[in-house]
């Protein structure tokens, strides 16, 4: 690792840009930021400077503190702005607000400039569960019954993974995070020691029905593999006995969607995160509290777990909008404007698949975001 630039050695204002990118993310590493974190950071600092100097008609390297002024960060980030989802833009301008409040503090540059840059305002977050009133339950039987064709098929695995994340509504980093001990209490009463972002930990029931397809997958891997089973190894692996990681965790919900044959009830962007607003809309829809699900979810943010309650209060309303008595009163009123939603589905009690819904309170029943999907085995 190259040694710190040495700020004494020159006047704050001409210190090169990239060298104080170097030195806030240096301090940075003392909070310990996962490594995504930290990447991220760099990714929004030195995006922004490119386009600095391109509208300075510089080279990047060239770029000193003395040149960040307001107006050039405002032309930049026009231009790191244009293909760039407002969301991308947002994050991009939190990284620069917090470099420069490290530049002030260490006397580095005299202000601030960022209040001076316009930023786009937070998009207003909207679940996407999986659609479908009986998607959970058919996707769980489905993949009980072995649907998943694979060329070392193994049914009990993809089944404790989508189960485990419809039962807990885990992200994706935190199912791949888990252990063996992070199983633990007597049979009946186990629960799941999870750490969320920020290193925070919460502690998650799991009920009797998931429990017994989590003991029917690692009997099925200890009967697979030949290696003892410790306390730190992970919960989640592959065919091939390691670690699960992202690209396979997203190969393998993708690929149980298709074979059960709801890949189409999956809406547009998501995939293990589906299943994760699938767990929270349920949890709305039979009436637990913001607080329940905040603490469930590992949110901070009241408002993160407010917007389900919100979504299920306006399917509530949709719902009530689609009784057929309705009709009469449009024809009657003469209000009929709008299409006729389409006629309610009433809720199917799930079958006895050995899953456990969303809720937890039923005996049959886890935004760089997966998008993408990396060829890998799982």
């Amino acid at each position: 690792m190259s040694a710190a630039p040495d700020t004494t050695a020159q006047p704050p204002s001409t210190m090169r840009a990239l060298d104080a990118v170097d030195e806030y993310l240096t301090v940075r590493m003392a909070a310990k930021p996962s490594p995504h974190t930290l990447a991220a950071y760099r990714r929004d600092l030195t995006a922004v400077l490119e386009c600095a100097a391109h509208v300075n008609r510089t080279p990047t390297s060239s770029l000193t503190l003395a040149d960040l002024t307001g107006g050039l960060l405002r032309h930049a980030f026009a231009a790191f702005a244009a293909d760039r989802a407002a969301s991308s833009v947002l994050r991009a301008w939190s990284t620069w607000n917090g470099f420069f409040s490290f530049l002030v503090a260490e006397n580095l540059v005299d202000g601030n400039p960022m209040p001076a840059v316009p930023r786009p305002r937070p998009p207003q977050p909207r679940p996407k569960p999986l659609l479908g009133e009986d998607t959970p339950e058919r996707l769980l039987t489905a993949l009980a019954r072995g649907c998943r064709r694979a060329r070392d098929p193994w049914p009990e695995r993809d089944l404790a993974v989508l189960a485990l994340a419809l039962l807990t509504g885990l992200r994706s980093a935190e199912m791949l995070a888990l252990r063996l001990d992070s199983l633990s209490g007597r049979p009946g009463e186990r629960r799941l020691r999870v750490v969320g972002k920020g290193g925070r930990t919460r502690s998650l029931p799991v009920e009797a029905p998931l429990e017994a397809v989590i003991d029917a997958y690692l009997a099925t891997r200890r009967t697979r593999f030949t290696t003892r089973l410790t306390g730190d190894a992970p919960l989640l692996v592959d065919n091939r006995g390691q670690a699960l990681r992202r690209g396979g965790l997203q190969y393998l919900v993708r690929q149980c969607y298709r074979h059960a044959g709801v890949y189409d009830r999956v809406s547009r962007g998501t995939l293990v995160h589906a299943l994760r607003h699938t767990f929270a809309t349920r949890l709305a829809e039979d009436g637990a509290s913001v607080t329940e699900i905040m603490h469930l979810l590992g949110h901070t943010s009241v408002a993160s777990s407010q917007a389900y309650i919100d979504v299920t209060a306006r399917s509530q309303r949709e719902a009530a909008r689609a009784n057929r008595t309705y009709a009469v009163l449009r024809r009657l009123t003469g209000n009929g404007a709008g299409p006729r939603p389409a006629p309610h589905q009433p809720r199917r009690t799930a079958p006895a698949t050995g899953g456990a819904g969303p809720t937890g309170h039923d005996a049959d029943e886890e935004h760089g975001h997966g998008t993408t999907d990396r060829t890998g085995t799982a």
